[in-house]
């Protein structure tokens, strides 16, 4: 067991967990996004829920910021649908509290910005998060050369701490990604923000595999925990190319919230279309 894996196993366990039982039987994860309390809290819950039952290996999900730099469109529209509803991060908490409940042994991620931790004061923010049950933290925002402070206070919390490998990083930074990064390491499948070009052409697609197969080999060298592909991810080819690309698993984002958004008129149509949507990205990982 290498030094990474070993402080892993205080801040990552269920991730450490997960990967090894999907390993077990040849599976990569698959991983889905949506913005919590979109379209409001009570459907939001039934939708991580479906995700759940649907197949989700572990969860990533967000909680709603009036600015989100990261973000295309789609999930921006998502995080103001969730903020209309009254969403708030007490809200998140507490649904990140019935979810764990739902399903104690899912890894469970967060997904969002800086000044939402600073609102409610960082170490408060992650032993919340840690009480709640989640397992990970990435900070959209957060330059790792100014993550000290928060590393420090999510180990304090028993959370991991996550930092993102884009595809134009220095080998200095993907060291410090594989050194900082807990449970999984987050791998952009190319630069920009989220949802940009779902439907991607043949060469493009070509060259993000290009840049993840060489950024996992590095990461893998520097012992980084288990890379996980973000970014564009919409159909189950796209899933099995990241795993063949050498990724335990794949993030979907705004292809997730999309469904959301399709469906906001009938929510019982909304949790069928993502159950099959999962479902078939699932199917994907099986060898």
């Amino acid at each position: 067991m290498t030094q990474s894996q070993s402080i892993n196993q205080k801040t990552g366990q269920r991730y450490i967990d997960c990967f090894n039982k999907l390993a077990e039987k040849n599976e990569g994860a698959f991983i889905p996004f949506v913005a919590m309390g979109d379209p409001n809290p009570e459907q939001s819950l039934a939708i991580i829920k479906t995700l759940i039952d649907a197949g989700a290996d572990a969860l990533e999900l967000g909680i709603p910021f009036s600015d989100p730099s990261a973000d295309g469109i789609t999930i921006q529209e998502a995080g103001k649908r969730a903020l209309a509803s009254g969403t708030n991060t007490d809200i998140c908490i507490d649904i990140l509290t019935k979810v764990r409940e739902y399903a104690p042994q899912i890894p469970i991620g967060l997904l969002l910005y800086g000044n939402l931790v600073f609102a409610r004061g960082i170490e408060k923010f992650y032993r919340d998060m840690g009480t709640a049950g989640v397992d990970s933290v990435l900070i959209a925002d957060l330059p790792i050369r100014e993550s000290e402070r928060f590393r420090q206070a999510a180990q304090a919390a028993n959370v991991a701490p996550i930092f993102i490998a884009p595809p134009t990083a220095s080998d200095e930074t993907l060291q410090n990604v594989a050194t900082y990064s807990k449970g999984y390491t987050y791998v952009l499948s190319r630069a920009g923000v989220t949802g940009v070009d779902i439907v991607e052409s043949e060469q493009s697609v070509q060259s993000a595999n290009t840049s993840a197969n060489e950024l996992i080999a590095t990461l893998k060298d520097y012992q980084a925990a288990p890379a996980v592909i973000g970014f564009g991810i919409s159909q189950p080819q796209q899933v099995k190319d990241a795993l063949n690309a050498g990724a335990a698993g794949a993030i979907s984002g705004s292809a997730v919230v999309k469904i959301i958004e399709n469906n906001l008129a009938d929510n019982t149509a909304m949790l069928l279309a993502l159950h099959e949507f999962v479902s078939s990205m699932k199917e994907a990982t099986r060898a």
